[in-house]
């Protein structure tokens, strides 16, 4: 059974983001894989014990990305791929490079993580299953697979608080949530072995894509903190005096009626 696992490196949840001149500070911050990515990578490594085959994980970033590719070879995954990352690339693009990647290769399932944690739109996984015309579910809780030929995958899915069945025809794209499973951390044999696992680079123009392609849909013009959280105000009086006060505020403080 092939696994593809779509891998994203994020900012460590243990950082403080700070801005600067629009843009955010990367400035000696430590980056990790995607938390939710670490579940994606996990269920593919026990799929592929139960049912042999491999592992393969793909990033689309920087150079930088590498290190979180390396942590999950030392994971346990069978080879890691990195793809250059274009200037200005927003989600679009990427699911773009993603999808040409993946129709030069075998594969049984895709998994990604729910979202990432530093942009948090959960697009790229769910624009690759459109792209490739993939049944997909997305907040996996739970997975069986049945790779046979002609197989299919059973996944139960949070469905905000509740739990949902799904049954996809295999190839298939699934993204992992929290509770799929607890990810495993590398051991030092584990790192060890993952100096000599395969790892690919690719460039923008190994994939074929032409120059209107890769262009992105939108475009990022600043990014700003939120302002400073102000103190709250306590309203004091008998209850209509309080909602009179409210009512006050509202429309000429913070000018919302």
């Amino acid at each position: 059974m092939n696994v593809v696992v779509l891998l994203k490196q994020t900012f460590d949840t243990e950082e403080k983001v700070r801005v600067r001149d629009d843009a955010v500070d990367e400035d000696g911050v430590k980056f990790v894989i995607n938390p939710y990515d670490e579940y994606a990578v996990e269920e593919a490594i026990r799929l592929r014990d139960a049912h042999s085959g491999q592992v393969t994980v793909v990033s689309v970033g920087t150079e930088r990305c590498a290190e979180a590719l390396r942590t999950a070879l030392a994971m346990g995954a069978d080879e890691a791929v990195l793809i250059g990352e274009p200037d200005g690339a927003d989600e679009a693009v990427i699911a773009k490079q993603l999808a040409a990647y993946l129709r030069s290769r075998p594969f049984d399932l895709v998994i990604a993580g729910h979202f990432s944690v530093d942009r948090g739109s959960g697009q790229v996984a769910l624009r690759v299953a459109e792209l490739l015309d993939l049944p997909h579910a997305g907040a996996i809780t739970k997975l069986t697979v049945d790779p046979a030929p002609g197989g299919r995958a059973v996944a139960v899915r949070d469905a905000e608080g509740d739990d949902e069945t799904v049954e996809l025809p295999l190839p298939a794209l699934i993204t992992a949530q929290q509770g799929l499973n607890e990810p495993r951390y590398p051991t030092l044999p584990g790192i060890m072995k993952a100096k000599k696992k395969p790892f690919s680079r690719l460039s923008v123009a190994d994939l074929g894509l032409s120059e209107n392609e890769l262009a992105p849909y939108t475009q990022t013009i600043g990014i700003r903190l939120p302002a400073p959280r102000q103190a709250g105000r306590l309203l004091g009086g008998e209850t209509p005096d309080r909602v009179r006060s409210l009512i006050q505020a509202l429309r000429e403080d913070a000018k919302v009626l």
